[in-house]
């Protein structure tokens, strides 16, 4: 690891803040679970701080966990080819110019039961190549009958727009249509570019229950729907707005139901919305173990954005993202952090879809260093070679940590998480 001239290694003086110390958390929590005094910068109300409510009490030592290197994985072996499918020759021609030549476990067993006409149930990671095992025998079933609808609802705008991108180059040169609806873009050319009847909606259940409620958008006409990332939607709090849209669905229909969990919220809408469904279980992939997980353990009165400032000047924090809890915090930690020379770009809520993609792309393309950002923001995101993740503040659950610090080793990579605890 490289460090600043002057510097031991596991410390350094971090300028105004005092002495910075990276080191394994020796929990010193009182007895039921009640840790003595503020636990971060997140959860104390202080500087760039959480204010809000505050969620389940995480021991700080479940921040720390050394990596192992993951093991060498015995290869999936496919019982189909794609060409096994059956599908649409225009459509096969563009799977394969896409790149695609081996089914991935979760496309090689539910495309043949979508292509059959079933419900199905997929329980598989994000990653694991389930859009297009939904998107494909879809776009076979409208290319086979073009008055078939398709509603694809997926919990964030992130994740709707990377739906969007897969069902272009699938269907390129085809003669099948698509609307994009998610919040950030203008509601009035999504309602205008409704009225032309597209084959494919995608979205968000949040701008989709907007059109339906403006008479815009009729669910009751598209007989093919996936709820994609079931467990996500409901960590969002979109329950509500799922059990509505189902309620106005018609009731001849195909499902599809992707989650990487299935719970008894999950189990419930399952229910509602699927028929007999086959179930196809995906072996979790625990990226964790191979993520040094590790504390910044921060001390009385030291600068917190300074602390952060420190870290993203070493060499190895390459391409970084950081977690803050609340939209202002975020905005604070990226004007401070630009002003100090380091290139930055932010997520969340407040930002318009463009200004999203933006900041995506610029991180992306490594144009910035770090990307600042907020859990609903951030879930779906799929960046390739992120080196650091940076919990800036404590997350609400140990779930959203997971998913956090899953946006660094991935695809069988080492990868680095850092947590800021006081």
């Amino acid at each position: 690891m490289s460090r600043m001239p002057g510097v031991r290694p596991q410390s350094f003086n971090s300028g105004r803040g005092g002495t910075f110390q990276r080191r394994p958390f020796q929990s010193n929590s009182r007895p039921n679970g009640s840790g003595g005094g503020n636990r971060s910068g997140g959860r104390s109300g202080g500087r760039f701080g959480f204010r809000g409510p505050v969620g389940e009490y995480i021991a700080p030592s479940r921040y720390v966990q050394a990596a192992t290197q993951p093991a060498e994985e015995v290869p999936y072996q496919s019982t189909h080819n794609f060409e096994d499918f059956g599908l649409d020759e225009r459509l096969l021609r563009n799977v394969l110019q896409h790149g695609y030549t081996t089914p991935t476990p979760i496309q090689d067993q539910a495309i043949p039961g979508l292509m059959s006409g079933q419900d199905v149930i997929g329980i598989a990671d994000t990653g694991t190549g389930k859009t297009a095992a939904f998107l494909l025998p879809l776009l076979h079933k409208v290319l086979q009958d073009p008055t078939q609808g398709v509603l694809i609802l997926a919990p964030t705008r992130e994740l709707a727009l990377q739906i969007a991108e897969e069902f272009k180059a699938f269907s390129l040169r085809l003669p099948i249509s698509h609307c994009l609806c998610i919040g950030g873009m203008n509601i009035e050319r999504q309602k205008h570019q409704l009225q032309s009847e597209p084959h494919f909606v995608i979205g968000t259940p949040g701008r989709i229950k907007d059109l339906i409620e403006r008479r815009a958008f009729n669910p009751a006409l598209f007989t093919n729907v996936v709820l994609d990332e079931v467990d996500r939607m409901l960590d969002i709090g979109f329950r509500q707005d799922i059990t509505f849209l189902i309620s106005r669905l018609a009731p001849q229909r195909q499902g599809a139901f992707f989650s990487a969990t299935m719970d008894a919220k999950a189990d419930a809408i399952a229910r509602t919305f699927l028929t007999n469904p086959i179930v196809v279980r995906i072996k979790k992939i625990e990226t964790s173990q191979h993520i040094e997980q590790d504390v910044v353990k921060l001390l009385p009165g030291q600068n917190k954005i300074e602390v952060l400032h420190q870290l993203l000047l070493q060499e190895e924090y390459k391409r970084v993202i950081v977690f803050g809890r609340t939209k202002h915090g975020i905005n604070k930690i990226e004007e401070i952090l630009i002003k100090r020379g380091i290139k930055v770009a932010s997520i969340h809520g407040n930002k318009n879809q463009n200004a999203r993609q933006r900041s995506l792309q610029a991180f992306k393309q490594g144009y910035v260093q770090a990307l600042l950002a907020t859990d609903v923001a951030a879930r779906g995101i799929d960046i390739d070679d992120v080196t650091h993740v940076i919990n800036y503040d404590e997350p609400q659950t140990y779930g959203d940590y997971i998913h956090r610090i899953g946006r660094t080793g991935r695809a069988g990579k080492m990868g680095k998480a850092l947590t800021f605890v006081l």
